[in-house]
């Protein structure tokens, strides 16, 4: 679901998303994920949301040794790769019409012995649901998906469908419109929410999420 349009600024640097290559250091491995912007578009370049995602699983504040999660609109999969190495089994998924992308990107740069805990899936939200089972993961993950309104019930949906009463998600985006605050609120309905890291320099959020218990609605 990342393939959505998107304005990028001037300011932001547009220019490195053209890059036919953005190189990262993560979990002692150097990360090499190929960009096709022309192609794909947003669904093809690393976006900050991903970086900063990816260097809080690196800060082992989440345990992903053994843990199952699931990155949604994954796009080149940065943020899946990282968790892999990190020791997570992980379901990298998107639309399908960027998985071969994406596929390529995580057979890439992981190695042989950890390929067998990445699994790359297709996930159109509020469609597909059926191929996954109901609170299948103990982690859901997400960069810069919630921007785009018209996405915002299906994402909400394929969040609960997704969690169980143990599971976390942990969204990293940038607040860019009002309408990012919309989605929280939303979320907040029918699961705690809190924020949990801030990087002031790229001015991306990361916010935590776990499904409320009947106790707590009553």
């Amino acid at each position: 679901m990342a393939l959505v349009p998107y304005v990028e600024t001037a300011e932001m640097g547009l220019q490195r998303f053209h890059k036919p290559l953005a190189t990262f250091s993560f979990a002692n491995h150097t990360i090499q994920i190929r960009q096709d912007w022309k192609q794909l578009g947003v669904a093809a370049v690393v976006w900050d949301a991903a970086v900063v995602l990816a260097t809080y699983l690196e800060m082992g504040t989440v345990e992903l040794r053994g843990c199952s999660a699931v990155e949604l609109g994954a796009g080149t999969g940065l943020v899946g790769i990282v968790a892999a190495l990190l020791g997570a089994h992980v379901t990298i998924t998107d639309r399908k019409v960027a998985l071969e992308f994406l596929k390529s990107n995580v057979q890439a740069n992981l190695p042989p012995h950890i390929q067998p805990k990445a699994v790359v899936k297709e996930l159109t939200w509020g469609q597909n649901l059926g191929s996954f089972s109901p609170g299948e993961f103990d982690l859901i993950l997400g960069a810069d998906i919630i921007y785009l309104e018209e996405t915002f019930a299906d994402l909400l949906q394929t969040l609960e469908h997704l969690c169980s009463n143990h599971s976390m998600v942990l969204l990293a985006c940038r607040i860019r419109y009002e309408r990012d605050y919309n989605f929280l609120a939303m979320l907040e309905r029918q699961f705690t929410v809190s924020k949990v890291y801030y990087d002031s320099e790229k001015d991306v959020h990361i916010y935590k999420a776990q499904r409320r218990c009947l106790r707590e609605d009553l």
